[in-house]
């Protein structure tokens, strides 16, 4: 039987494009396989532009505290596909194993027939297809890309659709303006089914999400800030709604931004049904919940250990304006508590906007050092990151890779260690869990 990395290889050649947002071809496969869509457990369907993943680890977290089976697929992968496909079982889930992914993607491709088919959505209709198979509470459900008409989006009837802060990004595929972009994330809401909007950054993303999601009709609408609201008081997490007060510990996962999020996720759990969750079941998924790549410390590994002595080594995937709003804003966080130089290590890919995302960093990093990503035909040339980083104020440089790029910093004179932050791109923080030996499990 072929590897599923055989597999995929061949799915990738089944579409000229990557990314052809359309339901015709995966609702034409999932036929052919017996709409396992339809038998599928209780759906949360999450869209949005940022804090998707992290808003789905807390509510993992959450409900394996109370003992729930709990399937999720989440996506890009950052190390192994297997990543995007975890199976619940009573005591925690498991990414999916290699036999099982190798054939339920040969399935997949068989049934297909050789057809145009995208690789998110002939991938996407064989995770559907081993959940199905596997019994479960509920599937955590992310979406690709949009939400329109983004291949998860054949669900017939989620428990809750929820939508997390939205910012710009993909503008070829979901439009230049926030309004626009809302249209198309809120296109996951289904008539009768309530839905979730995270707090927005954005005054005009929070009114485009309200009015595109009362224009599907019939749906409970529950607005961050207005139905639920979260905040940090003395250090702890705040959840309030109808239903009463929260008061927990601050998530472990790092930022402010991490209080919205969690805040979301006991929004979401609530709304879909799971509400009777006990507190203690609650505060242990925020105390626990975890979510690789996003403001990662790195305390241990191959590339840890490059580092200079005493030195923090970060890692986080945030690629936009607003993911590298936050992770400037956690990296101030933490030099009121603790002061040392913030030093970035940094790739982007060509098409996202390098000065918008690293403007937050001006006045807070002492340096970047510039790295190419192996695997990325169309990232940034360091030398043009770095002229970049030099026009905003951030003193740059160039390297032949991450792990050059950190060994230079033991030959720099500091007055105490620096705080290094790698950043820009979550195919740079797949090759960094990769060469650090710290894949995601």
């Amino acid at each position: 039987m072929s590897g599923s990395a055989e597999v995929i290889a061949r799915c990738l050649a089944l579409h000229p494009k990557l990314i052809d947002l359309s339901l015709g071809r995966i609702e034409r496969l999932l036929a052919r396989m017996h709409e396992p869509q339809r038998r599928l457990p209780p759906v949360i369907h999450v869209a949005g532009t940022n804090g998707k993943g992290s808003t789905i680890a807390f509510m993992r977290a959450i409900l394996e505290a109370a003992g729930l089976r709990v399937h999720v697929y989440t996506s890009p992968h950052l190390v192994r596909f297997h990543e995007r496909i975890r199976l619940g079982a009573l005591g925690g889930g498991q990414l999916v194993p290699e036999e099982r992914l190798a054939a339920a993607l040969l399935r997949a491709e068989a049934l297909n027939g050789g057809e145009p088919i995208t690789f998110f959505e002939i991938t996407t209709a064989a995770a559907f297809d081993l959940f199905a198979s596997e019994p479960a509470d509920v599937l955590l459900l992310e979406v690709g890309l949009g939400g329109r008409c983004d291949a998860t989006n054949v669900v017939p009837a989620p428990a809750c659709a929820v939508i997390t802060p939205l910012g710009h990004d993909h503008a070829e595929h979901l439009g230049t303006t926030l309004t626009a972009i809302a249209g198309e994330k809120a296109g996951i809401v289904k008539r009768g089914c309530p839905v979730v909007i995270a707090p927005q950054a954005y005054e005009e993303a929070d009114r485009a999400l309200r009015e595109a999601a009362e224009r599907r009709g019939g749906s409970p609408i529950l607005v961050g800030t207005q139905d639920f609201a979260v905040h940090s008081e003395r250090g702890r997490l705040v959840f309030q709604d109808e239903d009463g007060l929260l008061d927990l510990p601050p998530p472990r996962l790092l930022g402010q931004h991490q209080f919205v999020n969690a805040g979301t996720a006991i929004a979401a759990l609530r709304a879909a049904g799971f509400g009777d969750a006990e507190p203690a079941a609650i505060e242990a998924g925020i105390l626990s919940a975890e979510w690789p790549g996003r403001l990662q410390l790195l305390a241990r590994g191959t590339l840890a250990a490059t580092v200079p002595e005493g030195a923090e080594l970060w890692l986080d995937g945030g690629h936009n304006a607003d993911g590298g709003r936050v992770a400037a804003a956690a990296m101030a966080d933490l030099a009121d508590r603790s002061p040392a130089p913030l030093v970035l290590v940094s790739a982007m890919l060509a098409n996202k906007e390098a000065g918008d995302y690293l403007g937050n960093f001006a006045g807070l990093a002492r340096m970047l050092v510039a790295v190419p990503m192996r695997s990325q035909e169309t990232a940034r040339a360091p030398a043009d990151l770095a002229g970049i980083a030099s026009g905003i104020g951030i003193p740059s440089r160039v390297a032949a890779s991450v792990e050059e790029g950190l060994r230079s910093l033991g030959t720099e004179r500091w007055e105490q260690p620096p705080r290094i932050l790698i950043c820009g791109s979550l195919y740079l923080a797949g090759e960094v869990l990769a060469s650090n030996g710290t894949p995601p499990g």
